[in-house]
């Protein structure tokens, strides 16, 4: 490919730089240029392969049409949909994403965040450790537009999007109460994000109601991808057999559960329930099939694009939104008694 200068292009078709600029911008009609000489340019820029310089035009624009999409695993099921999704409709609007994983790392997120902005990327949506509120803070101080989603910053004004988590999880439970379950025990991580508090709520809150004692075991996030989950939830399972139902707070979480249930000898839909926070595919597939609550992908994607770009189109007013949407409960087999006592 030949690396032409736009000037260049305007010696060569002995036009000015501003009208060879609009036409590949897309504002031919905008500034009234002629079909003809639009068709005439766009043929030549073809025929010389030419390759715009980005850097030059956001130098000139200050947009590089670039938003970054940070989260804490890009590889995870849930992130990697919303970001499919996401890139889809950002596209459509002009924008390209870059994509990076935090690994719930503040001083990695923080690195990060530098150096996009290094790099004057238009936007952010992040899904934000904890810690990191003054680099927000700043981001918006310096009027570059930010979405949070999955979990939200108390103490930070900033958009965020996410899934109703506590009254999904009440629903969750009380689904599992209301089957006839009595020894519900919760597994979640150890962890002070607000998506994982709020799950924790609503199933404290769905026993309570049920006058019903908690069994909750938490786990270290950094020990998810080791042995140890399975260790400590085969553990709470021997020294609690009583127990006749598990509630897990993530969907990796449940890998774990089902590894530590076959290793207790337990069978799932047989004398052990079970419901997941966060469906995915393997739940719909195992036999029995795993109760889930399904998190709105679609719904909170077109949000979070939709929102980030309103900041985009007025960065000079930045208000913040709120968007909260209900996930879904997908009842299936192993958490109802009825479909349990036949297998």
């Amino acid at each position: 490919m030949k690396k032409m200068s736009i000037k260049q292009l305007a010696k060569e078709l002995n036009i000015s730089t501003a009208t060879i600029s609009y036409i590949i911008n897309g504002k031919a009609r905008e500034k009234r240029i002629s079909e003809e000489l639009e068709i005439k340019v766009q043929k030549y820029v073809k025929e010389q392969n030419y390759i715009p310089n980005h850097l030059a035009s956001s130098l000139r624009s200050g947009k590089t049409k670039i938003i970054c999409l940070m989260v804490e695993d890009i590889s995870d099921v849930f992130f990697a949909g919303v970001a499919g999704l996401i890139e889809q409709i950002a596209y459509e609007k002009g924008y390209k994403i870059i994509y990076c994983s935090t690994k719930n790392d503040t001083n990695k997120t923080k690195e990060l965040i530098s150096t996009f902005f290094s790099r004057n990327v238009d936007g952010y949506i992040i899904t934000p450790p904890n810690g990191i509120e003054k680099d927000i803070q700043s981001l918006l101080n310096e009027k570059i537009p930010i979405v949070t989603f999955d979990r939200y910053l108390t103490d930070t004004n900033v958009s965020y999007v996410g899934t109703d988590n506590l009254n999904s999880s009440y629903k969750a439970t009380k689904h599992l109460l209301d089957q006839g379950f009595k020894n519900i025990a919760f597994i979640t991580l150890e962890s002070t994000q607000s998506q994982m508090q709020e799950r924790l709520e609503g199933y404290k809150k769905a026993m309570a109601e049920a006058g019903k004692e908690t069994i909750i075991e938490k786990i270290d996030y950094s020990a998810r991808l080791q042995d140890l989950p399975i260790n400590k939830i085969e553990s709470l399972l021997r020294e609690n057999p009583a127990i006749d139902a598990v509630y897990f707070g993530t969907n990796y979480l449940a890998v774990s559960g089902l590894k530590a249930i076959n290793k207790v000898g337990l069978k799932l839909g047989k004398n052990i329930g079970m419901v997941v926070f966060d469906d995915s595919d393997l739940f719909m597939v195992h036999q029995p099939t795993i109760t889930a609550v399904a998190q709105p992908i679609e719904a909170m994607s077109v949000q979070l694009i939709n929102i980030l770009l309103s900041h985009l189109e007025k960065v000079d007013v930045y208000t913040s939104q709120k968007a909260i949407i209900s996930g879904e409960l997908i009842i299936r087999e192993c958490s109802i008694k009825k479909a349990i006592s036949k297998l």
